[in-house]
């Protein structure tokens, strides 16, 4: 069977340019196309408040870009700083002026893309550079814990080198410090004092998660001369789910992990006038000896409350000196009565165990105690206290939000006459 012979498709060269540039009618050279000729020159057009390639710009002040010439006019500008980050800004409707609307980070380098055309429309493009001035003062943030392994409870912390008291202010350095876990979980933000911020997650951690903070602040004005510095990131990874209900009221201890009860122990907790406090408390470190003295809690030396002991197998879990420890002086009462000035004791080999299976950042929860609640801060981490509502309102962002909406929807009064 025969082919037909494939006709070939010719395209002249005056149709191919014709396509491209009206008027022409022949195959020329490429000096005399008007394909080569210089593109719109939009270098002699723009100018900016700065000299290109300054490395002291003050950040303080605007970026403002003007069209300078009669013939043309700025159609886009697009303002970065070596990380990515956008400056906001507005275009004047002649297309004369752009200026910025958002401040500038300090110290960090910037390129500046202006797009523009000509009155018959050609397009034009200049890139200009400059680098900002370091800020007047340096705000820093150090998180916490040390990077590690945790248990479910351990919130991440950030220590501010300045304490940041406006709303805004709060706003900027919140949206700035990022947590992110996998598996992912909710979480938020609770300014603790002005210089302080908690992190946890709507619930516990996952087992088994890695959680990483970090910061997009350095460079980012806060607050007047205030800008945000370098922050070293966090790693942290969490451990299996383990956790401890105390019911004083029982004299039980019940010990779980991953929702699976481990170890049932008879406890002892505080007596009268000295009762453990109910809440969720968080594992804050471990002490295999400890010399407890009731002078440490104001406790008169030589009063019948008095004591001083050698404690062994110590796991903190506040500040002000509350442990799950041995208490072998105290053994036949576990189990039966609350004897302790506050701790929760137990046998030797008991403590040991216990000692031995919790790690920071685990679960220690006290319940039919006649204490108080955990305090949430101040006396290590009672931040799983407060439920998760009461929790958000501690977030400057939410705080700006409805602030923000409160202003969008409240009505206009019109005057009286």
């Amino acid at each position: 069977m025969s082919h037909a012979p494939r006709a070939r498709t010719v395209l002249s060269c005056t149709l191919l340019i014709a396509s491209l540039g009206a008027g022409l009618t022949a195959c020329g050279t490429p000096e005399s196309s008007p394909l080569a000729s210089p593109p719109y020159d939009a270098a002699r057009q723009i100018t900016f408040n700065g000299q290109p390639g300054s490395t002291d710009v003050d950040p303080e002040k605007p970026l403002e870009v003007t069209a300078t010439g009669k013939d043309g006019r700025i159609t886009d500008v697009v303002a970065a700083d070596a990380a990515g980050r956008q400056v906001a800004g507005e275009l004047s409707a002649d297309g004369s002026r752009w200026h910025s609307t958002s401040p500038l980070a300090a110290g960090a380098e910037y390129t500046v893309r202006v797009s523009t055309e000509d009155q018959e429309g050609a397009p034009g493009v200049r890139r200009l550079g400059f680098k900002t001035a370091p800020g007047k003062k340096a705000l820093k943030v150090e998180f916490g814990p040390d990077a590690g392994t945790y248990g479910v409870g351990q919130p991440v912390t950030a220590k501010l080198s300045a304490k940041v008291k406006d709303p805004r202010a709060r706003a900027v350095v919140e949206r700035a410090l990022k947590v992110d876990s996998k598996p992912a979980a909710e979480g938020s933000w609770y300014w603790v004092e002005d210089d302080l911020l908690h992190y946890r997650p709507r619930a516990y951690w996952p087992a088994g998660a890695t959680v990483r903070a970090h910061s997009n602040l350095e460079g980012i004005k806060v607050a007047g001369g205030l800008y945000g510095a370098a922050a070293t990131p966090l790693k942290l990874t969490i451990g299996d789910k383990v956790e401890a209900i105390t019911d004083a009221s029982s004299h039980y201890m019940t010990v779980k992990r991953n929702d699976k009860v481990i170890n049932t122990i008879p406890v002892t907790t505080g007596k009268p006038g000295y009762s453990t406090r109910n809440g969720v408390k968080v594992v804050l470190g471990k002490e295999y000896f400890v010399r407890m003295r009731g002078t440490s809690i104001g406790i008169p030396t030589g009063t019948s409350d008095s004591y001083d002991l050698p404690v062994y197998y110590a796991t903190r879990v506040t500040w002000s000196g509350e442990y799950v420890h041995a208490a072998p002086w105290s053994t036949g009462s576990q189990g039966y009565e609350n004897v302790s000035h506050g701790c929760t004791g137990m046998s030797t080999g008991n403590a040991e165990w216990f000692y031995d299976t919790v790690r920071e950042g685990d679960i220690v929860k006290v319940v039919g105690s006649w204490g108080d609640t955990m305090d949430p801060f101040g006396n290590g981490f009672g931040d799983w206290n407060i439920d998760w509502k009461k929790w958000r309102r501690g977030s400057a962002l939410l705080a700006v939000t409805e602030e923000q909406r409160d202003r969008v929807h409240t009505p206009r009064l019109r005057p009286q006459v």
